[in-house]
């Protein structure tokens, strides 16, 4: 029986010989473990509900249907697996389309196994893990006001934006929540959206690590969600934070 510590892994992949170095990496690790392997993204939405990963590793690139499709399902479904998108080129697009799905990463083939074992772990954490040189631009992007055609745009590339997604919010749009956010929890949230840790916060914001940790304790409640990483996909699909 696996531990309870353990981190399940679904690997998505329309290449076997990837498939199988990716297994035998992850499995290596004492704390996580590979429950299962898909080829496709109609697969991986397969696998991803019987098999109830933390975490999936997605190629973006596949037949029948690609990754970031693939990822707005899963994440639709209400799937708590956190997905960390793979791909051999760093595209904008593609990973300004992958935030917008719900994928809580994105990672680049030729990353080193120790920055792909990190990543793994920092996504079951809730943490968001973009480490690309486009990763600042398409966050910009994700996170800014998105206007009716430009999310046209992404639903008609097959990119699934979930039941909440309401283009052109505005921030007082925390004002349908049961109890708004404040100012300074938007502002709090805009920097978790950044996949900022809570030091990082509290340094761009002048603030002490304790006062950020208690803004993203009531985010968290007042979202009603579990994690950052949760709270971060909300507000980027209700337009929660510019």
């Amino acid at each position: 029986m696996e531990p309870s510590s353990t981190i399940r892994v679904l690997i998505v992949d329309d290449q076997a010989m990837i498939r199988q170095g990716l297994a035998y990496m992850i499995s290596a690790q004492s704390d996580l473990n590979v429950v299962g392997q898909a080829a496709d993204g109609d697969e991986a939405v397969m696998e991803a509900a019987e098999r109830r990963p933390d975490v999936i590793l997605m190629d973006i690139r596949m037949p029948k249907q690609n990754g970031i499709a693939a990822t707005g399902r899963i994440v639709t479904s209400g799937s708590p697996a956190k997905i960390v998108l793979l791909t051999t080129f760093d595209d904008e697009q593609n990973l300004f389309d992958g935030i917008r799905a719900g994928a809580v990463g994105y990672l680049l083939k030729d990353a080193d196994v120790h920055e792909l074992l990190d990543a793994i772990r920092r996504a079951a954490r809730g943490e968001a893990v973009y480490r690309t040189a486009s990763a600042a631009r398409a966050l910009a992007r994700a996170v800014s006001h998105q206007s009716p055609q430009e999310v046209k745009e992404v639903e008609t590339r097959g990119v699934p934006l979930g039941p909440g997604v309401q283009p052109k919010k505005s921030v007082t749009a925390s004002e349908g929540l049961a109890e708004p956010l404040t100012e300074r929890e938007i502002e709090v949230l805009q920097q978790m959206a950044y996949g900022k840790r809570n030091m990082e916060i509290a340094t761009t914001l002048s603030v002490s690590e304790g006062t950020v940790k208690t803004h993203v304790h009531r985010i968290l409640q007042k979202l009603g969600v579990e994690d950052r990483t949760q709270a971060v996909v909300f507000a980027l699909r209700d337009g929660l934070v510019n």
